[in-house]
């Protein structure tokens, strides 16, 4: 009998069926950029803020103060006093007379100066001058609450950390199209939730739910595109990365005509719906029927393939061979049990977590420099498309296993060499700074691609999940390691960046070479890859 190969270049590798499934697919890598960037919009500093003083709410009402007004007498003593730092966090530790006349403020001050007059920190009661504009000042995440907005990034990491290991375990068993319908539907419905969360803690534990969902749509979408192509469109992985690109570059987009954070929000969450429509579109995957013994529904689906595009499969391959390895429910275990095995999945958890570590450290490294937010965030995307584009040119005449050498040891001799360029020449920094991120982000897509091609059918999507799971603890160290160090020298982030993606560089030398080869269908054919 046939191999699954052999009927799937009967019925095209390629063809109009897989162009078509592969277009709508594609579509994900937009939404997931959406989540997985969004808090640089959502969690934007508000401009104009300051805590307001007791009593002084009931005094602005009846003096008919503007909220310009409230701010200069609130603020006026700060500004006397010379307190320049933080004065949006502190206030006056007293309470205004609304008995005093509208037409004497500066009585609300008593007879004292300015320099003598008592201050205490403010943790509640602050005042916005655009309270919806975004979850920091509908949450009050400011001052000592400023490290909440980084809780919720991590949250969402964590959310995908979990995701990664449920939803990848669950599309192995369950099946991948029935994993990333009901994900699509999980990542809308909490991201409605989340725009009218009540408080925040519903709006942690809503956004950490739609982490978990959007790594099932994510992670799956990328299994069913590899698994329906033959071998030479298996690079197809990496223009989804691209697609990933494009909504970065979108992002900034949305969120400059949208003018408050519930409809970014409902913006980037709402299209997921959408994708329930691929039920009619979009068959299983055949190569993982075929591993849970449904012959026939696999047959059924490559023949509406050789259909669509415009083949006939012949009586020849009225059954598939499907191989005698026992299907059971996929485990850690399975991963690590045999030699080869236990080498891959061991060097790309290493991959994976450097990837994130140092991809997120570089972008937000990147964005404590001033200028126009909205701009530079969409230049930094664009760099990323130049990435996407020399891996197409480069993996199919190449391979995989020297590119993806060379661009993370490239990434890691230019973030060395930008932690000791002097700073008045910011141009060449910021020159060298960039072919790091260059060199990062193309390792970052290669590794979605070896990833997939080293791990056999039966195990595929669960080792795609746990191996990127490490990218998920990666990201959310980075911004802690980031921040850190740079306290303690700007640029000492840089020099770690450095070593970890070298020996990176080193370590994926160890790895099959896969250019040209059939994904594996078992754990004997990964251990038989030379």
């Amino acid at each position: 009998m046939p191999s699954f190969d052999e009927v799937l270049k009967e019925a095209g590798e390629f063809g109009r069926f897989q162009k078509r499934v592969f277009f709508l697919l594609c579509q994900t890598g937009i939404t997931f950029s959406f989540l997985f960037a969004s808090v640089v919009f959502l969690g934007l500093a508000p401009e104009n803020y300051w805590c307001r003083i007791p009593g002084a709410a009931e005094l602005s009402e009846r003096c008919g103060w503007t909220l310009e007004e409230e701010r200069n007498f609130t603020m006026l003593p700060l500004w006397l006093a010379n307190e320049s730092s933080s004065r949006e966090c502190k206030r006056l530790d007293m309470a205004w007379d609304t008995s005093t006349s509208c037409a004497n403020t500066l009585s609300l001050y008593g007879n004292r100066s300015a320099g003598s007059l008592p201050l205490t920190a403010c943790h509640d009661n602050w005042v916005y001058e655009e309270p919806h504009s975004s979850v920091v000042s509908e949450y009050n995440l400011v001052c000592s609450n400023a490290w909440m907005l980084d809780l919720t990034q991590a949250i969402l990491n964590l959310g995908f950390l979990a995701g990664a290991f449920t939803l990848g375990y669950a599309a192995d068993r369950y099946g991948r199209i029935l994993i990333y319908l009901l994900s699509c539907l999980g990542v809308g419905i909490c991201g409605i939730i989340v725009a009218f969360a009540p408080n925040f803690t519903v709006f942690l534990i809503f956004r950490f739910l739609q982490g978990v969902f959007g790594k099932g749509t994510w992670m799956t979408c990328y299994v069913i595109v590899t698994e329906i192509v033959g071998s030479d469109q298996r690079i197809l992985g990496i223009v989804i990365q691209i697609f990933f690109t494009l909504g970065i570059m979108i992002l900034p987009g949305i969120s400059y005509w949208v003018p408050n954070w519930q409809g970014i929000q409902l913006a980037i969450s709402l299209p997921n719906f959408l994708f329930l429509l691929y039920y009619w579109a979009v068959p299983e995957s055949p190569r993982w029927l075929l591993t849970r013994k449904k012959r026939e529904k696999a047959l059924k689906i490559m023949c509406d393939i050789a259909k669509h595009n415009g083949k006939y499969l012949s009586p020849h391959y009225s059954e598939i061979t499907v191989s005698n390895e026992e299907v059971s429910n996929p485990s850690f275990l399975d991963l690590v049990r045999t030699t080869q095995m236990r080498r891959n999945t061991l060097i790309l958890m290493y991959a994976w977590f450097t990837s994130a570590l140092i991809y997120q450290g570089l972008v937000m490294r990147l964005g404590i420099v001033g200028g126009n937010l909205y701009l530079d965030f969409f230049i930094s995307g664009a760099v990323e498309l130049p990435a996407a584009l020399l891996i197409l040119v480069t993996i199919d005449r190449i391979g995989r296993r020297l590119p993806f050498a060379i661009s993370n040891i490239v990434a890691g001799i230019a973030c060395l060499i930008t932690a000791f360029l002097p700073d008045d020449l910011p141009w060449f920094k910021t020159t060298v700074a960039t072919l790091g991120r260059l060199g990062i982000t193309m390792a970052f897509e290669i590794v979605y691609l070896v990833n997939t091609e080293l791990y056999p059918t039966t195990l595929r999507n669960f080792g795609v999940s746990l191996c990127s799971s490490l990218c998920d603890l990666g990201g959310i160290i980075a911004p802690f390691l980031l921040f850190r160090l740079a306290a303690i020298w700007l640029e000492l982030p840089l020099i770690i960046f450095s070593i970890l993606a070298v020996v990176c560089g080193l370590l994926v030398l160890l790895l099959p070479e896969t250019k040209g080869i059939s994904l594996p269908e078992t754990v004997e054919d990964v251990e038989q890859l030379s």
